[in-house]
């Protein structure tokens, strides 16, 4: 296991694959490169028989490279990290600060994954990912990546506390909906690893989520409550899980027979800034400090 440690000592949890996983990933990959890569071949030879030998091998190293090198990269750049290969085995490429890759970490992989893997049959790439403590290869390192499961099981997740008692459906009228997906992460989050964080650093986080919460909600936090804010954060947590129990189910055609599924929403990335210092940071190191808690999208 990878951990990213905020500026709070908040370990965001990343989950580095195994190099099984990924090898079969990339085989999947391969095989339905090669299978259209040799699909356009025989097209482009049938379609310029009438050129000279040298204009044909020029353009047969045009589709190689199109396709088997083109191709990847752009189904990375797309898929935010998502091949078919890594789709089959719940994988995904991510930066090394957990964000989404764009264009320039998928160009670099493919470029250096063209070396390691295509000219050296792969060699290159699993002693690489041996000797690296997160399994990297070199495309990996010099982008800046990190292939990660995606698929987690879910008796791991980690469950929100629930609130007091006092303060079950105390929040029945408030307007959560301006309250942004990715907030609700963040809140999340901090309500299941708040014990991992000094007292003064989670009242202070908890301090500034809450507020977050009541300027999206238009109230403020209930003057009994500013003491205590992972109290209230844990019962709006509380009232909106209540709300969404309550809600249908979205219906998503599915053929004959197929009934409601419901579909969750996809939470944004929130940032919250924090500038309290963490556990074992010197004096005077405290600083504004950009913290992530949501994972890449």
């Amino acid at each position: 296991m990878s951990e990213l440690v905020t500026g709070e000592a908040v370990a965001l949890e990343l989950r580095p694959a195994k190099l099984p996983s990924r090898a079969l990933a990339v085989l999947i990959d391969l095989v339905v490169a090669v299978l259209v890569y040799v699909a356009v071949v025989l097209g482009v030879v049938a379609a310029t028989s009438s050129l000279d030998d040298a204009a044909r091998a020029a353009l047969s190293a045009a589709v190689f490279l199109l396709v088997l090198v083109g191709g990847p990269i752009a189904v990375e750049t797309l898929s935010h990290g998502r091949s078919l290969g890594k789709l089959a085995f719940g994988l995904r490429v991510v930066r090394d600060d957990g964000g989404p890759v764009r264009f320039r970490h998928a160009l670099v992989r493919g470029g250096v994954g063209m070396v390691e893997i295509l000219m050296t049959f792969g060699v290159v790439a699993c002693i690489a990912s041996l000797v690296s403590a997160r399994g990297r290869r070199l495309g990996d390192v010099f982008a800046g990546t990190l292939v990660v499961r995606e698929r987690i099981p879910v008796g791991r997740a980690a469950v929100a506390p629930p609130p007091p008692p006092e303060l079950a459906g105390r929040f029945r009228e408030l307007d959560l909906s301006a309250v942004p997906d990715g907030l609700w992460l963040a809140v999340r989050q901090y309500l299941t690893r708040m014990h991992q964080l000094q007292p003064q650093v989670s009242w202070s986080m908890a301090s500034r989520l809450a507020a977050d919460v009541a300027a999206r909600t238009g109230t403020a936090v209930p003057p009994d409550l500013q003491a205590r804010p992972a109290a209230f954060l844990a019962a709006v947590v509380h009232e909106r899980q209540a709300r969404q129990a309550q809600q249908p189910p979205l219906y998503v055609p599915g053929g004959a027979g197929a009934g409601p599924v419901a579909v969750p929403p996809v939470a944004a990335p929130y940032v919250a800034s924090v500038e309290e210092k963490a556990p074992g940071r010197p004096e005077g190191g405290s600083g504004s400090r950009s913290t992530g808690f949501a994972p890449p999208a």
